[in-house]
């Protein structure tokens, strides 16, 4: 089991960065990560996914080039770097876990969420 806390809320300006993080308690060592966004009006999407121990990403292709995923396993934290950013990308960001070597873009396999960390981009 893990729970995860994310931070790093942030308002921004178009083209400036955030780091959103994702802190995980329990054996965040046997679990893949990923991260998906829910905007306005939008149903919730996948953005990034990390694997547990190899680094494998894989990214949505709206944020491809801009946007980092990268994890610490000593610090138990999963972070998102997020570059060039664009009003369309505001969003409530989720960080999100599943126990398997394999990473997932879509919402169904991930077993542990966390509460969501707010990202406001003005134009």
């Amino acid at each position: 089991q893990v729970q995860l806390v994310e931070s790093g809320v942030g308002l921004v300006q178009a083209g400036g960065p955030l780091r959103p993080s994702c802190a995980a308690s329990g054996d965040f060592i046997n679990y893949a990560t990923g991260w998906f966004r829910l905007a306005p009006g939008k149903i919730r999407e996948f953005v990034a996914a990390i694997s547990r121990s190899t680094g494998i990403t894989r990214y949505a292709d709206s944020v491809k080039g801009r946007f980092t995923n990268s994890r610490d396993n000593a610090k138990n934290t999963a972070y998102l770097q997020m570059n060039s950013l664009k009003p369309e990308d505001t969003a409530v960001y989720y960080c999100a876990a599943v126990r398997s070597s394999y990473i997932f873009s879509s919402r169904s396999p991930y077993e542990h969420w966390g509460q969501g960390t707010q990202v406001t981009v003005s134009s």
